[in-house]
């Protein structure tokens, strides 16, 4: 996206010299990483671990530790609270507890809209839906990912599709008014029939929203070293075809698709990765989690021993800090804003002199002061970003 010489440095110091920077911004989006699975997916490459018992009480505290140091350098007032991993329901119901507790205490929930936390089915029971939904979450994101059981065994989920079901209803019965499932295509032998299965199926439960991914081959995952051995392949035509037919079985079911990946019921779209999406100021807590608060952006450590090591002992948990230019920013701005059914605006785009191109090709058109993808366009998202940054 930006050339070595755009990038301002990284800078990389033992933890106790690195300064937080911004003091006394007014932060209104929060993403928590909670990095444990009871099982590691092998197409996954977020920064997980397998739990160790023995350790995530003492994570949980060091959680709060960090929410406690970043309430005295920054204005928390959230809009929204986003806990992803990993799965952050794979702490035990006690544990999350304490967890959410202790951000109400902590925190000015005054402005909250939406309090997220993702879900794997295998790891949802009614005591904990209950729990989370009388201590304020108001979404669940729902790890289904296939409703074949033999893709599910391929993906390595721990969870089936009949005990998917189950958590959904379960969620449902503790109240929870906005449940989306994630969904995934372009899995490894997946029919075109399995997906538009898995498409209907979703659809027959009415969950106010629906993620669909194609896999990707990341690296660091076993699947990257399946496909660089050749047993497994992405095959472009073909995924293009499965991204077809989400659009069609899902908006023909009265979900819009408001961004590449994310269909919604009307006013269920979510409002913190909306956020994201539009360049808003965010802070990550956690291991690994990663904050953008105007021209800096900073990471936490990857590991989640060294990370609860740090902060309960008085040290900052952040290894790297980097300056961003505004080149950068616009162009990440570009890159994420033209996902969405909003698009960017025009000048951005005629800044670049491209713009008629994209739309005599069928790719762009212009709505008011906007350019936005049509539907062709979605299909080559990646490529036309990449022309405008």
């Amino acid at each position: 996206m930006a050339t070595e010489t755009e990038t301002a440095e990284n800078v990389q110091q033992p933890a106790s010299f690195l300064q937080l920077p911004t003091a006394g911004a007014v932060i209104r989006h929060l993403y928590v990483h909670i990095p444990f699975c009871a099982r590691i997916c092998p197409y996954c490459a977020f920064y997980k671990e397998r739990a160790d018992p023995a350790q995530t009480q003492r994570f949980c505290e060091a959680l709060l530790g960090e929410l406690k140091k970043l309430s005295k350098h920054f204005r928390l007032e959230p809009e929204t609270i986003f806990f992803g991993g990993g799965t952050p329901t794979a702490l035990s119901t006690d544990q999350l507890g304490f967890v959410l507790d202790g951000f109400r205490e902590d925190l000015d929930l005054s402005r909250l809209a939406e309090w997220t936390i993702e879900a794997n089915p295998g790891s949802v029971s009614p005591r904990k839906a209950n729990m989370l939904k009388a201590l304020g979450v108001t979404r669940i994101s729902l790890g289904v990912q296939s409703w074949d059981d033999a893709l599910l065994s391929i993906l390595g989920r721990e969870h089936n599709s009949a005990q998917a079901e189950a958590s959904f209803r379960m969620l449902r019965e503790a109240g929870f008014k906005n449940v989306s499932l994630d969904l995934m295509f372009g899995l490894p032998g997946q029919t075109p029939a399995q997906w538009e299965d898995t498409l209907l199926r979703t659809v027959s439960l009415a969950p106010d929203h629906i993620s669909a991914y194609c896999l990707t081959y990341e690296e660091d995952t076993e699947f990257f070293l399946r496909q660089t051995r050749r047993e497994y392949r992405s095959e472009i035509e073909t995924d293009a075809a499965f991204f077809e037919t989400s659009m069609r079985v899902l908006e023909a079911a009265g979900y819009e698709q408001y961004e590449i990946s994310n269909y919604a019921r009307a006013g269920y779209e979510s409002v913190h990765n909306r956020g994201y999406w539009s360049g808003a100021d965010y802070l990550g807590i956690g291991p690994s989690a990663f904050s953008t608060v105007g021209t800096e952006r900073w990471q936490n450590v990857c590991d989640y021993r060294n990370y609860s090591d740090r902060v309960l002992g008085g040290y900052s948990a952040v290894v790297s800090i980097e300056k961003l230019t505004p080149s950068i920013k616009r162009s990440e701005q570009i890159a994420l804003g033209l996902r969405t059914r909003w698009g960017v605006p025009a000048e951005w785009l005629r800044e670049k002199n491209q713009c008629e191109e994209f739309v005599t090709l069928g790719l762009l058109r212009h709505e008011e002061s906007r350019f936005v993808l049509t539907q062709k366009g979605r299909l080559l998202a990646d490529s036309v970003a990449e022309a405008f940054i």
